[in-house]
């Protein structure tokens, strides 16, 4: 192992985590699974710091980081739906999203080449969405600490950048293939 490893190692971590909060998310012990979700986030931050600091970025780790991220965010959307802490239909749209993604990626790559995992901003600032809001439910499912009008709020909002980013990688798509079959 190299030093320039570490980030896939962490994000192997990262990935390795998802049982433990699954299943203490099952128990209903949200306060550690919080807890848990948090050191989860946090290694996420670590290993993209070190790649990008100490330019250990990998083809691997391109692949990897954002799998480790969705893996984690659907298993704990999926089981907070599934716990009726959020609505199935967030949980439903949110999953379709990310289909949608990859279906376009695996169609893009099949029929004109080699893509590199580029997130945009949108999905981005939907991730932290996702995450907040998985903080606020686990929270509040702890210590019952938010209104109900602050979660259905923020569920209306994680529900807006779910279909806002999932639109803007369907056009991002529509335009590369365009371009790719004019080059073609």
């Amino acid at each position: 192992m190299h030093a320039r490893d570490i980030p896939n190692l962490i994000t192997g971590l990262r990935i390795l985590l998802v049982v433990p909060v699954a299943w203490l998310m099952i128990e209903q012990r949200y306060g550690e699974a919080l807890l848990l979700f948090i050191i989860a986030g946090g290694s996420d931050a670590l290993d993209g710091f070190l790649a990008k600091h100490f330019n250990w970025t990998s083809w691997l780790g391109g692949w990897l980081d954002p799998l480790a991220d969705k893996l984690l965010l659907v298993t704990v959307f999926v089981i907070l739906g599934l716990q009726s802490l959020i609505p199935l239909w967030l949980v439903i749209i949110a999953v379709l999203r990310d289909l949608i993604i990859f279906s376009g990626a695996l169609i893009y790559r099949q029929l004109y080449r080699d893509i590199d995992p580029e997130p945009r901003l949108l999905s981005k600032l939907n991730t932290l969405a996702q995450i907040l809001l998985a903080m606020m439910i686990l929270v509040h499912a702890w210590l019952d600490w938010f209104s109900v009008t602050t979660v259905v709020t923020t569920v209306w909002t994680v529900a807006a950048t779910i279909i806002a980013s999932g639109l803007d990688y369907i056009a991002i798509w529509f335009k590369r293939a365009r371009r790719a079959a004019m080059r073609h």
